[in-house]
């Protein structure tokens, strides 16, 4: 059996890199209807489609910065803290926070349901990729803080997934780093 084989998608897939240093433009609302599209496309035992997405642009920015300052404010940060946690969602120009909204399920466990979003999440990056933009996936302590949690609506069994950072690099190649996978691979 021969499989044709697609060098261009290979050469793409080995090298990409997530980039923090980010700057408009942003991808348009057709470019983003683009990437939920493939979002979706993630691997789903069962086709439960539990991820969720939420774009954060312009004034949801604002919103997003003001929320991250009450829950670091109630966790009783430094007025150093909050200047910094203030910043954080204006790193790039738009930021989708993918959120893992699962269900009981005989057959698809909720680690697997929270999988799929993850895979929805790095598909996102990948089509910005491909579309000429970079990003980086975020976590940290806030996708856990019940403040933040509350204002996605988030159940007690849903996830915040992270926040996928979407721009366009600023200087390319800044963020490049080759991959050494000697550390990370056993083989049986």
């Amino acid at each position: 059996m021969s499989f044709l084989v697609n060098q261009a998608a290979i050469d793409f897939l080995a090298s990409r890199y997530s980039c923090g240093k980010l700057a408009a433009p942003a991808p348009n609302e057709l470019e983003v209807s683009k990437m939920l599209t493939v979002a979706m496309r993630a691997p789903d035992h069962g086709g439960l489609k539990p991820a969720h997405f939420v774009v954060i642009k312009e004034q949801g920015l604002d919103r997003l910065s003001q929320l991250f300052v009450q829950a670091m404010t109630e966790e009783g940060a430094n007025e150093i803290k909050l200047a910094k946690t203030q910043k954080m969602p204006y790193r790039a120009p738009l930021i989708i926070a993918v959120l893992a909204k699962t269900v009981e399920h005989p057959k698809v466990p909720r680690l697997e349901q929270i999988q799929t979003a993850a895979c929805a999440t790095f598909s996102i990056q990948q089509m910005a990729v491909a579309m000429g933009y970079n990003g980086i996936w975020r976590t940290g302590s806030l996708v856990q803080h019940p403040m933040v949690r509350a204002a996605f609506e988030l159940a007690e069994t849903d996830e915040l997934v992270g926040f996928l950072y979407l721009g366009t690099e600023e200087g390319e190649g800044l963020c490049k780093k080759p991959p050494v996978i000697e550390k990370n691979v056993s083989y049986w």
